[in-house]
């Protein structure tokens, strides 16, 4: 792959409640894809798990995928599903982290938020912001 983007996503998921890369693989299938879309996916807990392999082209932007390492965090709504930034304070450390070790490996040339090339509200924080 020829990675130039890192493209933040969230999971569109309620607050506090965590969930597997099993079962947002099994969730993805449903959609039709063929496996997990998501390169890494971030736990409440700040724990970093590996979805797709990263020697194969993502599933999580349509137009983007053979060029940007997708990553999203669980969550991203309230209860009643109203886009929000759910981030605990050990995923904000973790995604930075994460995207600090592709910073040094592969030349980046930009961190964005799926909501910057789509018309979803995911990852519900300004990742321009956070990132620049």
């Amino acid at each position: 792959m020829s990675w130039k983007y890192i493209m933040i996503h969230c999971t569109a998921t309620p607050e506090g409640k965590d969930y597997t890369v099993k079962e947002i693989d099994r969730w993805h299938r449903e959609k039709g894809f063929n496996g997990i879309g998501y390169h890494y996916v971030i736990h409440l807990n700040g724990c970093i798990e590996e979805g797709r392999p990263i020697t194969r082209a993502g599933a999580h932007c349509y137009g983007w995928n053979s060029s940007a390492i997708g990553i999203a965090y669980i969550g991203g709504t309230d209860a009643d599903g109203t886009p929000k930034d759910t981030r605990t304070e050990a995923q904000k450390k973790a995604i930075r982290q994460l995207v600090e070790r592709f910073k040094e490996l592969i030349p980046i040339k930009r961190v964005l938020g799926h909501n910057e090339v789509s018309n979803k509200a995911c990852p519900c924080f300004d990742v321009g912001k956070e990132f620049a």
